[in-house]
């Protein structure tokens, strides 16, 4: 397990230009060291090997078929159609040219 020194610490707070005073040194290492703890787990489980993650990635592929389909029922929804298109207000005007 990783183990961070009081010595290291206070090298650590003045490279990063931190304040730390004598009260709070025993907390700050109690804090690194959980931190330390943890990255040290996760660097373990990282290294698992593929093959014994209980997941696995794959894609799905289908073919591409276009199936002809009747636009009337969905154009009947919308409140004005014209040549199969849905037709809405005009929300961008255009400069004159």
């Amino acid at each position: 397990m990783a183990h961070i020194s009081k010595e290291e610490l206070l090298k650590l707070a003045r490279i990063s230009q931190i304040a730390v005073i004598d009260d709070e040194i025993e907390g700050l290492l109690s804090s690194l060291q959980d931190v330390l703890s943890y990255a040290e787990r996760v660097k373990e489980v990282a290294h698992i090997p593929l093959e014994t993650k209980a997941y696995r990635n794959s894609n799905v592929m289908r073919k591409d078929i276009v199936e002809p389909t009747d636009p009337e029922p969905i154009l009947a929804l919308g409140p004005s159609v014209e040549e199969h298109f849905f037709v809405v207000p005009a929300i961008v005007q255009h400069p004159k040219l």
